[in-house]
């Protein structure tokens, strides 16, 4: 509520309302005065020497001030220029009277008497009904003058020229803190008027710099005589994103070591943050990448570029997009790429907090090469053996077959590669013993292939239930390995284990 507004409310409870008995016929005696008008009948104030030395209770209420309030002529006359307009800076020495501007029926006349002045309001009448609005009214002002003190944001009204004409006591409050005046120029520097009816501002009031400055957002609405301000703090946002960024610049210098290219996108898929070694990997000019592409155009580009496998045709590309996008967003999509250079990489999509999704691309070319040659030199190592017409078998330390040559496959009627499960020693040995004479061998065999110690080659003759003989040799390998060879012999040559 602007003084202005709250005086015109006085005047007319205090003043227009209840002098209306001024005007009534003179004939009337006092006992016919209505008791309310007869109370209110003077809103009169005397002054003695420049300060207020009694007022009516008609007038107090006009001013809205407190009974043993100390007032002077500067300070009365900051209460009725809203009204009145204009008065002399000093108490003036001859009779003179003052129109409202702003109520025609509204008069102020001042009478000097040696060292005192005397003001006296008057008004026209008012009717009962527009009384009974006016207490209505002054009820609401009450009301919304208790709201206006209860408010934590700071609110406060300007006029067309940015001078501060109202404030409420948050915005005292702030003013108090930085030490400013609140009836002076406004602490907030608010955004330009731009033709709009609202308008917002993000500022902060304290010395620049300043880690005790208080940040607050200002929402400023056109109003008929200037502009009303309400400022919300926003001190607790302002610190979460100092947060953030600091910790978004922790994690690009992290991710800048990175070998991985990192590609992260937003909730509207647009991207939010990349490394260089996304750079490195996709030949993506970095200029691009800056002006946050979303997420079509990022792929479009690697197609256009030959960094990713070209599609058959650009519908079924632009379908297989959309499924990789909402696998990534279930954190499902895992791919690897076999690019026209050459080149195999391996592309991860995975959710990010706020329904983000962030892709890693990651240069697996010599991983995939050194497979494929370890690959083709175990074939080549199984052919090899294969080739022997000896059995052969190898264990690892921990007693389960590594590998076994097609001999032994024969040999033994035995495909361990057909099995779900590794095949054990002892699994092994059980078969063997089933098809060979008794022999204490076999516990030996066991023993030798999961002994921790330093180990010693030997051999022992082993007799077939077909009739046929074997010679078991039993060395051990490399890294706690064991190789079992069984060497066909003739029968008669055999020699009892």
């Amino acid at each position: 509520m602007t003084p202005s507004v709250a005086l015109a409310i006085g005047l007319g409870a205090g003043g227009a309302a209840f002098l209306g008995s001024l005007l009534l016929p003179k004939s009337r005696r006092a006992s016919d005065v209505d008791p309310i008008a007869r109370n209110s009948a003077d809103t009169e104030i005397l002054l003695v020497d420049g300060q207020v030395a009694d007022m009516t209770g008609a007038a107090r209420q006009m001013l809205d001030c407190e009974p043993n309030e100390d007032l002077d002529w500067p300070t009365l006359i900051r209460h009725l220029e809203p009204v009145f307009g204009p008065l002399p800076e000093q108490p003036p020495h001859t009779p003179a009277s003052v129109d409202s501007p702003l109520f025609p029926e509204a008069r102020l006349s001042m009478f000097p008497a040696k060292d005192s002045l005397r003001l006296s309001v008057q008004a026209d009448y008012l009717a009962a009904g527009h009384q009974i609005r006016l207490r209505l009214d002054q009820a609401e002002m009450l009301r919304l003058r208790r709201a206006m003190a209860l408010v934590p944001c700071p609110i406060w009204q300007s006029d067309t020229l940015g001078q501060v004409s109202w404030f409420n006591p948050a915005y005292e409050d702030v003013c108090a803190q930085i030490g400013t005046a609140p009836d002076g120029p406004a602490p907030f520097e608010l955004a330009a008027p731009d033709g709009s009816d609202t308008r917002r501002s993000r500022t902060a009031v304290g010395p620049r710099g300043d880690r005790a400055q208080l940040w607050y957002e200002v929402q400023s609405h056109r109003t008929c005589d200037g502009w009303l301000h309400v400022a919300t703090n926003i001190d607790a946002v302002i610190h979460s994103e100092v947060t953030q960024r600091n910790f978004l610049q922790t994690l690009t210098r992290i991710f800048a070591h990175l070998p991985i290219g990192l590609a992260v996108f937003d909730r509207e898929r647009r991207l939010a943050l990349f490394n260089p070694a996304l750079i490195d990997l996709v030949h993506l000019e970095a200029e691009f990448l800056s002006t946050r592409p979303n997420l079509m155009s990022f792929f479009d580009a690697l197609r256009e570029g030959r960094m990713m496998p070209e599609p058959k045709n650009y519908q079924s590309w632009r379908e297989h997009l959309s499924e990789v996008i909402a696998a990534a967003a279930s954190d499902l999509y895992v791919e690897t790429w076999e690019l026209p250079s050459g080149l195999t990489y391996r592309i991860t999509g995975r959710p990010h907090p706020d329904g983000g999704i962030a892709f890693l691309f990651e240069d697996i070319s010599s991983e995939i090469s050194l497979t494929r040659r370890f690959r083709r030199e175990i074939e080549q190592a199984h052919s090899v053996l294969d080739q022997f017409e000896d059995a052969v078998a190898v264990f690892s330390d921990h007693g389960t077959l590594s590998l076994c040559n097609a001999a032994y496959r024969t040999l033994w009627d035995d495909d361990p590669d057909s099995r779900v499960a590794d095949l054990s020693v002892a699994e092994a040995t059980a078969r063997w013993q089933a098809l060979c004479a008794p022999s204490p061998v076999w516990g030996d065999i066991r023993d030798f292939v999961l002994c921790l110690r330093e180990r010693a080659p030997w051999e022992a003759h082993l007799r077939l239930y077909t009739g046929g003989g074997l010679l078991c040799r039993v060395a051990p390998m490399a890294g706690g390995a064991t190789l079992v060879r069984f060497t066909p012999e003739d029968t008669g040559a055999a020699a009892p284990a």
